[in-house]
């Protein structure tokens, strides 16, 4: 079920891009929870080196961090907003509260503990900027989701955009699946953690970042069920990704040092931030390497 880009992907890529030198720079933000909060980083450098993407694709955390981006904020507002939502514990043990048990009601059929509605907890904590259709953003954005039924990946372009991000971030056994064009979506790590390649004929450079980490530990003590659960998933994706740059690597392509933090380790924003600050030098080295050699 994947979507096939187009010349019209094509043709709108080179209106919106903004190109460094010569060269047409396009962006995939991989999935993993708070980890991918390191993904400012990137933006911040791009918007340092000057740097519009002329298109951008997202799984899961990406999809939001991707749809910011794409929606005209700059990496210093993406970062402002982070930090003073769900960096700030106050504020984000607030958001939640005031949702109340709308959270827990599965729109899809039945009760589930611990099984929560993805979609009001954005509306709560997604910034303004980011619009409600597609067609509003000023750089085109691609979404992951993964069809579970249809055991595919799934493209999302077009309509919905806050539904589409929804569905890329359900990650199984923490929030509900989301009804997207009558199918039923989870998250798009599951099929594809660094969506990259539906960018690759887009662009003369592709950056894909991977932050959905591995387990760490001393090797002595096992894991318990909630880190089992979320370590054998990182396993998985991560073979997928090593399969993945085997084949068909992206031209850039990095791995931010957050590990240590847990998928919902949001309230850890600066801490965060603070252990991936490299990502921001290794991407502009990276860049800088590849415009003198262009």
């Amino acid at each position: 079920m994947n979507t096939r880009l187009t010349l019209a992907d094509h043709e709108t890529a080179d209106r919106v891009g903004r190109k460094k030198g010569d060269l047409r720079y396009a962006v995939a933000f991989g999935g993993g929870g708070a980890r991918g909060i390191s993904h400012i980083h990137v933006i911040e450098a791009l918007d340092e080196l000057g740097i519009r993407p002329v298109a951008i694709s997202g799984s899961s955390i990406g999809a939001i961090m991707g749809a910011a981006m794409a929606s005209g904020m700059s990496g210093r507002e993406i970062r402002d907003y982070t930090v003073e939502t769900v960096g700030n514990r106050g504020s984000l043990v607030n958001r939640l509260w005031g949702l109340g048990p709308s959270t827990m009601r599965d729109a899809l059929g039945g009760f589930r503990f611990g099984h929560f509605n993805l979609e009001p907890i954005l509306e709560a904590f997604l910034p303004s900027q980011i619009p409600q259709d597609f067609a509003d953003l000023v750089i085109p954005l691609k979404i992951s989701a993964t069809d579970y039924y249809g055991q595919a990946e799934v493209i999302l372009e077009t309509g919905n955009l806050r539904k589409a991000i929804a569905a890329s971030a359900a990650i199984p056994g923490l929030f509900m699946p989301v009804r997207v064009n009558n199918r039923i979506m989870i998250d798009g790590g599951v099929f594809n953690p660094v969506p990259y390649e539906q960018l690759m004929d887009l662009a003369d450079v592709v950056i894909g970042i991977d932050v959905v980490g591995a387990p760490e530990g001393d090797g002595l003590h096992p894991p318990n069920r909630f880190d089992s659960l979320f370590g054998a998933s990182q396993l998985t994706m991560q073979a997928s990704i090593a399969l993945k740059l085997k084949l068909n690597p992206p031209h850039i392509f990095l791995r931010p040092s957050v590990n240590r933090f847990g998928v919902m380790d949001f309230y850890k924003a600066r801490d965060i931030l603070e252990a991936s600050e490299g990502t921001r030098d290794e991407l502009k080295r990276a860049i800088e390497a590849l415009e003198r050699a262009a």
